[in-house]
């Protein structure tokens, strides 16, 4: 009888356990997914090219009426950067939605809403504020968002990778076994890291964003990291059976004061 009582003491301590393990696996993987606490899973990312003199109206109209109003209809507010070059020319900013299916829902319900008509419609009282929109859809890179969200950075960098046909997955192991590490040792830190959804089913491009404290400290550790052997050695092995990437675009930002990402 001692042996039994013991024997159903320990199963539910083993349950117990095994439990708690479950949970803590759980909560590590939603603190994982959400990325910078970002929630979505299918983003937006929008340019909006100003009308000459209206950038600081658009700022403010964003400021103080837009990210608000996005929140309300369920349209996640995930950066707000202005271009470093060319700060009164470009505005570009993400947005996050549940899946792609809630895309066109949400916007057209945030389009509709009397509160932005109104607000949109005052702003332009002196004329249109944006001459341009350039959109790019975009999903989480594979396994790729598992680092920490970093402290916010002086300076970001966003940098498109368009990869020879049938290389994106190698690039995305590169980043995954390497890339990231070897920035983070120089002193660059990792943002989220994202793949393009290509409306004509052509291959998705690699984008993501660094940062640090100035655009002097960020190319002196780009520098580092180009320059590093342990880079050197990866890029030389990943590409031993033909090169991956065919052109990289980068865009120096500033987040904006508002910006949830800096």
């Amino acid at each position: 009888m001692y042996f039994k009582s013991i024997s159903n003491k320990i199963k539910p301590l083993n349950l117990m356990k095994k439990i708690t393990t479950l949970l803590l696996a759980l909560t590590l993987a939603v603190v994982t997914f959400a990325q910078q606490g970002i929630k979505s899973k299918y983003f937006e990312m929008r340019t909006y090219t100003a009308h000459e003199g209206k950038m600081p109206d658009l700022i403010k109209r964003f400021e103080n009426h837009t990210l608000k109003l996005f929140k309300k209809n369920g349209i996640e507010n995930v950066a707000y950067f202005i271009s470093d070059e060319n700060p009164e020319k470009t505005l570009t900013f993400i947005l996050g939605y549940p899946d792609e299916a809630s895309r066109d829902v949400l916007w057209n319900k945030f389009a509709n809403d009397p509160a932005w008509v109104a607000a949109r419609t005052a702003s332009e009282a002196n004329g249109p504020l944006v001459q341009k929109v350039d959109q790019t859809f975009m999903v989480w890179a594979n396994n790729l968002n598992d680092h920490k969200k970093p402290k916010p950075s002086g300076i970001l960098q966003m940098r498109t990778y368009y990869c020879l046909p049938g290389r994106i997955e190698n690039i995305q192991t590169r980043f995954r076994d390497h890339t990231r590490d070897l920035f983070a040792r120089q002193g660059l830190k990792n943002y989220p890291y994202w793949l393009t959804v290509e409306k004509d089913g052509s291959q998705p491009k690699l984008v993501y964003i660094l940062g640090h404290d100035s655009k002097e400290a960020y190319n002196e550790a780009f520098k580092r990291f180009v320059a590093d052997p342990d880079w050197i050695k990866a890029r030389d092995a990943s590409e031993a059976d033909g090169k991956i990437v065919e052109k990289i675009d980068a865009v120096f930002y500033k987040a904006l004061p508002f910006s949830p990402m800096k």
